[in-house]
């Protein structure tokens, strides 16, 4: 009997050991430990993304917090290219943080591989895991001096 073959996008899916193994390597996540981040990877879904399609909407739509395993991605403000997010890049936190519509629009330069995270539950993984909260928070700061260095 011929097995059913996979579409493309079930062979680009990874294992939830394959995930543990990719954001272990992420900045955001260093300072976890293994069972950690097997806890943590086991509340993301994966979400591909064909090249051109926004993610987020600028003042419209973002619940979840989206981590880059491959590809990019385009931070587009009042139609302006800002910056371009890539592998270990996340994004959607400030949305879910401060209980507003997205600041940015983020759009697939390349097609787009992320671990997403539903709103709800990052309050929760951040409280639980102070050194990612801690790794978050660094990040946002550069963004922020990033941001100012835009405005000068």
């Amino acid at each position: 009997m011929r097995q059913p073959t996979r579409t493309e996008d079930e062979r680009q899916m990874a294992t939830r050991d394959e995930i543990v193994d990719q954001i272990a390597g992420f900045a955001l996540f260093a300072d976890l430990t293994t069972p950690q981040l097997e806890r943590i990877a086991h509340m993301f879904e994966e979400e591909v993304f064909p090249d051109g399609a926004r993610v987020l909407r600028q003042g419209l739509s973002g619940s979840a917090f989206y981590i880059i395993l491959d590809g990019e991605a385009e931070v587009v403000i009042d139609g302006k290219q800002r910056a371009t997010l890539a592998r270990g890049d996340f994004f959607g936190e400030v949305s879910i943080l401060l209980g507003e519509a997205p600041g940015a629009d983020i759009v697939a330069s390349r097609p787009l591989r992320t671990l997403v995270l539903a709103g709800p539950a990052v309050h929760g993984v951040l409280l639980d895991n102070p050194p990612l909260m801690y790794r978050m928070l660094q990040a946002q700061a550069r963004r922020l001096r990033n941001a100012n260095r835009w405005r000068s």
